[in-house]
């Protein structure tokens, strides 16, 4: 499975308005080196909302280029509007990304089967593998573990699932419906423990951003039967994981990645920098996990 262990959702760097193509390839590259098992450029921890289109191309295209095959780059691409998801996975692969990541579309609300439909669309356009992304917490509908079985079966190009529910119940039956080779990659930094004991692959994190090491450790060490191991770093990132939550994601991890000397912590409107307050919190928990 190419899709397996921890993946970082990364930020998008940028500096007076524009990307920091620099700052983005030495994150890329210090991701690496600390043993990430794959990216994600463009998803909603690298504010892919307002990112022009040209520049998700371009964001795609460096991250492509600085990895040189050396992880997978699960390339974000999803919108609610298929005709624009199904320009922005051709990007993606013709930037030559190992795969899409494809969230459910926002706003919308479709029904089950227009979900199966929208996915269906943008597979017979862009052969390709897809991750489907699962978060109702952000797009108010629930991609449910019948309708994914019957999209797999529709789309062979759908590998598997980023499921942020944090419902261990519907990811479980989710397994149950799509069978043990069907991805399933925890969207919720809090959740990889558990999802990898019932079944799951790995994570697209936020946390990973800044404690690469940490969570890719804790995917390997249960890869390698060591649960004690994977308990260990499953508590010792509880605190970074809380932190990457203080505010909106990715408030924290781009103000964290500024404090670590790694970005400059600029964001888009309408995400704002984080709260004095806050951020004197976050630098508190990034000094006591020897990050600070």
């Amino acid at each position: 499975m190419q899709f397996t262990g921890a993946f970082t959702a990364l930020v998008t760097p940028f500096k007076n308005g524009q990307v920091d193509e620099d700052a983005y390839r030495a994150l890329i590259e210090w991701q690496i080196e600390q043993g990430i098992n794959g990216v994600v450029p463009c998803g909603t921890t690298g504010e892919s909302a307002t990112l022009s289109h040209a520049e998700h191309a371009k964001v795609i295209s460096i991250c492509v280029d600085q990895v040189k095959r050396r992880v997978p780059v699960l390339a974000g691409a999803g919108s609610n509007n298929t005709r624009e998801a199904i320009e922005l996975t051709r990007c993606a692969r013709e930037a030559k990304a190992d795969g899409a990541l494809l969230i459910t579309p926002y706003y919308n609300k479709p029904t089950q089967a227009g979900l199966i439909e929208h996915f269906a669309a943008i597979a017979k356009e862009v052969p390709m593998p897809f991750i489907v992304y699962n978060v109702p917490g952000r797009t108010s509908v629930n991609l449910l573990p019948q309708t994914v079985a019957a999209l797999r079966k529709r789309a062979p190009e759908v590998v598997g699932i980023k499921e942020a529910t944090g419902n261990l119940c519907q990811i479980s039956e989710v397994i149950e419906f799509c069978g043990p080779d069907f991805i399933i990659l925890s969207g919720d930094d809090f959740t990889v423990l558990p999802t990898l004991a019932i079944g799951g692959h790995g994570v697209i994190s936020v946390v990973s951003n800044v404690a690469p090491a940490l969570m890719s450790g804790l995917c390997k060490a249960w890869k390698d039967g060591d649960t004690a191991k994977a308990r260990e770093l499953h508590y010792a990132l509880a605190p970074l994981n809380r932190a990457m939550f203080m505010e909106t994601n990715p408030i924290p991890a781009k103000t964290a990645l500024g404090l670590m000397g790694r970005v400059t912590p600029e964001l888009r409107l309408p995400m704002v920098n984080m709260g004095k307050e806050n951020e004197a919190k976050l630098a508190d928990v990034l000094k006591k996990a020897g990050i600070l």
